[in-house]
């Protein structure tokens, strides 16, 4: 079963597809969940009331589009370009986070979302 969400960022909607693992699993359980935007280079996370470990596979460099969860802030990541530490041709988030999901669509968008914007993330239809 595809289980995907919807990311509403004050007045940009984006949606993501969930991956079968251990965080994707535990946020879907918790949704809806709601935060405020904080902007890091062509990163938006937000905390959460979550406090997961860091998984086995977690990744110290991610792709555009993947949205991680980071153990060490307590927050969902959204990746959509470099952040102020990534080397050329990649993007670094700031310690390992685990990729739950991919956004679909384009990214840019992601663009217009501002510092302490409202967030919310919930279920949405496949």
């Amino acid at each position: 079963m595809m289980r995907k969400i919807k990311i509403a960022c004050g007045p940009i909607d984006v949606f993501a597809v969930l991956k079968n693992t251990v965080t994707a699993d535990t946020l879907w359980a918790a949704l809806p969940l709601e935060g405020r935007v904080h902007v890091w280079g062509d990163e938006i996370y937000f905390s959460v009331p979550a406090h997961l470990p860091i998984e086995e596979n977690a990744q110290d460099i991610v792709t555009a589009g993947d949205v991680g969860y980071w153990p060490t802030g307590t927050a969902i990541c959204l990746f959509f370009g470099p952040t102020p530490i990534s080397r050329e041709g990649e993007i670094r988030p700031a310690s390992a986070v685990n990729v739950f999901g991919t956004i679909e669509g384009d990214l840019s968008v992601l663009n217009d979302v501002a510092e302490g914007a409202a967030v919310r993330v919930e279920k949405a239809d496949p």
